[in-house]
């Protein structure tokens, strides 16, 4: 900071107006900017009448998008830098434009919300509202299931190695969606007998990704409530960002029916966004907790110190904490 701002409100500034920046790449996958753009350059003119795109903010629009470091410009060229190119190209494997259209769709417009719920504690989307309530074709709901592939294809990278699944036979993914991390777990490991276990109306997207990774019939899918039906059985149960959405209670309850359903010697592996011990290093961690309040009925981030502590209260023996990645921690059970 150079002496002519030191002290001024620049920063402040900058927090005000980071919606700004995440608005203007919600619109860019909106607009199918960036798969315009795979594997080639484009000029202005020529990305404007593809995308659809008025003169007036065409040139500033690309441009910001450049400053936030995800379109390269040479010349009068625009072209993907590879972090778009790997994660904002529909069809590519590490696709999250998904979770971004949902996010424009329904977390920018709930956030607006967010001085109301801090007011009443009440979340801020319908009564009820399921998964799926916010899509009504197909297409989006399997671009929202493979957002969430690809947002915890880093995870699923580390967990093939950071526990010994040598030890181990069989392996539950309690809330496993289509089976992407079943199926990264499958490759590593393949002496696993793999399930997942989710809601009904999952499954069909299940059986048609399984199908398309060439895995159909090696992962299990079993339909259920995680509150109401019998767990299925296994070694391993591994619980990735689903404790997050429901209040203590409901998690302590759902932790003890886990460890009911692991085998004697086996392990319960938890996941999510956790808030450091100290609350202060972590602020995606800590505004993820808030858009939990915003989106759940109790849900809400958590520390590995809490997490530890339920499991202990849920029989667990020893647990250990591990770092999977650069937003997620792992705390794992191990049932004596």
């Amino acid at each position: 900071m150079t002496p002519d701002n030191a002290g001024g409100p620049g920063r402040i500034l900058e927090l005000i107006m980071a919606f700004y920046g995440s608005r203007a790449v919600l619109s860019a996958v909106e607009l199918g900017l960036f798969s315009t753009l795979a594997g080639r350059s484009m000029t202005a003119a020529e990305l404007s009448d593809q995308a659809g795109l008025h003169p007036r903010g065409a040139t500033d629009f690309l441009d910001a998008l450049v400053s936030l470091g995800l379109l390269e410009r040479t010349g009068d060229s625009y072209a993907n830098t590879p972090d778009a190119e790997r994660h904002l190209v529909a069809g590519k494997p590490g696709y999250v434009g998904g979770y971004a259209r949902m996010a424009a769709g329904m977390l920018f417009p709930v956030w607006g919300k967010l001085t109301e719920a801090l007011r009443t504690g009440q979340a801020q989307v319908p009564s009820g509202r399921g998964i799926f309530d916010g899509y009504r074709d197909d297409d989006a709901t399997r671009g929202f299931l493979g957002a969430m592939d690809a947002v915890n294809s880093g995870v699923g990278a580390a967990l093939v190695s950071v526990f010994d699944w040598s030890r181990y036979s069989s392996v539950v993914d309690l809330g496993g969606a289509r089976g992407n991390l079943a199926a990264t777990l499958l490759r590593e490991h393949p002496h696993l007998d793999a399930t997942c276990f989710d809601l009904p109306p999952v499954e069909r997207f299940f059986a048609e990704h399984t199908a398309e990774l060439g895995l159909a019939g090696r992962i299990r899918f079993v339909a259920g409530d995680f509150f109401a039906d019998p767990l299925p059985a296994a070694d391993v149960f591994v619980a990735g960002h689903i404790l997050h959405y429901f209040d203590l209670p409901a998690r302590q309850r759902l932790l003890a029916r886990v460890h009911e359903a692991v085998k004697p010697g086996g392990a319960v592996l938890v996941y999510d966004r956790m808030i450091d011990a100290d609350r202060r290093g972590r602020p995606l961690s800590l505004l993820g907790s808030l858009n939990m309040l915003l989106t759940s009925p109790g849900g809400s981030e958590y520390t590995p110190v809490e997490a530890r502590k339920w499991l202990t209260e849920a029989g667990f023996g020893t647990v250990e904490v591990a770092s999977v990645g650069a937003l997620d921690t792992l705390v794992i059970g191990h049932k004596d």
